[in-house]
């Protein structure tokens, strides 16, 4: 387990912050935005958190204890520290929201537009959180451009805004209904 005894450390004072494996990097690399992108879609998923049903929250949960492990895996590019083996994403975990996507999406009807995001406020949350989470995807595909990459971490966060936008579905299914994109119904 991790222990914070002191919560600044004026390490990060000139623009630079450590990795998982010390050495210091600029907080403006691909690698430390991969990370914060993944932390603010954590984020939200503790807003929505706070709308949810008990079922609901626990895999919330859950999946938010999965994003700090992302973290974690992005942290540090080497498999080996030392002999020490690295905190990755493994497939069990991407199996995990495929298996939770299916459960989510049975009972749903067939959509027959794009969804706008909205109707009850989970369902906002919930797209919110999606949103932000293919935003730390792209972030994490720019990454792997030039850097190391767990590829199951990409996997993960494919599923992860997946499964989001079929649980905002699945909300919206419980309340009002989905909120429905009209083509040019302004024009």
């Amino acid at each position: 387990m991790v222990q914070l005894t002191r919560i600044y450390t004026k390490g990060g004072d000139k623009g630079k912050t450590s990795l998982g494996v010390g050495g210091r990097v600029l907080k403006s690399s691909p690698r430390v935005a991969a990370i914060g992108d993944v932390d603010e879609a954590n984020s939200c998923i503790g807003i929505a958190r706070l709308s949810a049903d008990i079922e609901i929250d626990k895999l919330l949960s859950h999946i938010q204890n999965d994003l700090f492990d992302t973290g974690a895996d992005l942290c540090v590019v080497e498999d080996i520290d030392g002999g020490k083996e690295r905190l990755r994403i493994h497939p069990h975990q991407v199996s995990f929201l495929e298996e939770k996507i299916d459960y989510y999406n049975e009972p749903l009807p067939p959509l027959m537009s794009f969804v706008l995001p909205g109707g009850a406020p989970l369902s906002a949350y919930l797209h919110q959180a999606r949103a932000v989470v293919r935003r730390a995807e792209r972030t994490i595909c720019f990454l792997k451009e030039t850097e190391a990459v767990n590829e199951c971490v990409i996997q993960y966060i494919n599923r992860l805004s997946d499964l989001l936008f079929v649980l905002a579905r699945f909300a919206n299914h419980q309340a009002e209904g989905d909120v429905l994109w009209v083509p040019g119904a302004n024009r």
